[in-house]
């Protein structure tokens, strides 16, 4: 398997390794995270209000480093199609560079056999590319038919210095990427962990409270009529695509076709309606024409949060169809149960 294509490995933690980052990080969360500094004798004292409030606020701390995994995965992958990319250039003009030497290295021994080998093909014969190009303006000196020849690899010596040079720093972006893309997926661990930690405190019916969504309007049998107002019929796909994600489970990261979080179901399902959006809501968000909340029709995209790290698809009615969190599946919902930030009009 090509060097280019091959994954870097990661370092394997042990089960003692887990289990002790586990337990600091839920301490730790106990401590800080959860209770913004509180005694941890309060803890039992929260109401069912109190832990879903908390609980929102990790989820949409959550979803902010979803989204920053979501584009340090996107650009990691760029980065390696193009490191990839690159190192096959790199090969292709090499092997070329080779098949040129070797007709010189044709020329060479027929030249030695009538008397002497020109200077400038002695260079290119070398094995160091690196003491041809400092010593190849002598070529310019011959005027053998060999000249052309000459030149073409020269040139070609210089591209692939170029590539590798290119790769190299691609490469170092890649790992760049990586380290952020391990770094976010820790922050979503850490505060989702610490959002189960808080409802697990509570009796099933305190915890059927606190992760209520008073809005809902997720049952699959909404009238057909309210969600098809639109003679777009792209809009028209993407909303049937997002009414038969509802019920799917919320998974950061996710895409489909399964599971979703709430950039992944909004880019699947504009996907099925033939429409290609970028990976992220901060990227989504300008991904087509800016509309007002007075303005938004079925199918606009719907942003909430000031850093924009969420989005839903607008269906009519001042309703959506979104992802919510890992408590909640896939529902339709008020736009106005999360602070509006934007909207942008895709199709």
């Amino acid at each position: 398997m090509p060097a280019a294509h091959r994954k870097p490995k990661r370092r394997s933690l042990s089960g003692s390794t887990i289990r002790t980052a586990a337990t600091l990080a839920l301490a730790s969360a106990a401590t800080a995270t959860v209770f913004d500094g509180g005694a941890a004798h309060a803890e039992p004292n929260l109401s069912p209000a109190q832990v879903k409030a908390k609980v929102d606020r990790l989820y949409q701390e959550a979803e902010v480093a979803t989204e920053k995994y979501n584009g340090a995965k996107e650009k990691a992958g760029q980065a390696r199609k193009k490191v990839g990319s690159l190192q096959d250039e790199a090969s292709r003009r090499t092997e070329s560079l080779n098949t040129q030497r070797q007709k010189l290295g044709a020329v060479a021994a027929a030249q030695y056999r009538t008397g002497g080998v020109d200077p400038s093909v002695q260079l290119l014969l070398s094995s160091s590319p690196d003491r041809y190009l400092d010593e190849a303006s002598l070529a310019d000196r011959v005027g053998t038919r060999q000249a052309a020849t000459i030149t073409r690899v020269r040139k070609q010596l210089r591209e692939i210095d170029q590539l590798h040079t290119q790769a190299d720093g691609t490469l170092s972006e890649l790992r760049a990427k990586q380290t952020e893309l391990e770094k976010q997926k820790k922050t979503v661990t850490k505060k989702l962990a610490d959002a189960r930690k808080l409802l697990a405190r509570l009796t099933p019916a305190d915890r059927a409270v606190a992760t209520s969504d008073t809005g809902d309007r997720a049952s699959r049998s909404t009238p057909r009529a309210d969600l098809d107002t639109s003679s777009n019929s792209r809009v028209q796909a993407a909303i049937s695509f997002a009414q038969g994600a509802i019920g799917s489970p919320y998974v950061w990261g996710a895409t489909g076709p399964n599971a979703f979080d709430c950039s992944g179901l909004t880019q699947a399902a504009y996907r099925a309606a033939g429409i290609s959006l970028p990976r992220t809501t901060y990227a989504q968000i300008d991904a087509g024409q800016r509309v007002s909340r007075s303005q938004l029709q079925p199918g606009d995209l719907v942003f909430f949060y000031s850093g924009i790290s969420h989005v839903g698809l607008y269906i009519g009615n001042g309703q959506m169809i979104h992802a919510p969190n890992p408590s909640a599946p896939v529902r339709i919902a008020p736009i106005d149960q999360m602070p509006f930030a934007g909207a942008t009009r895709v199709a």
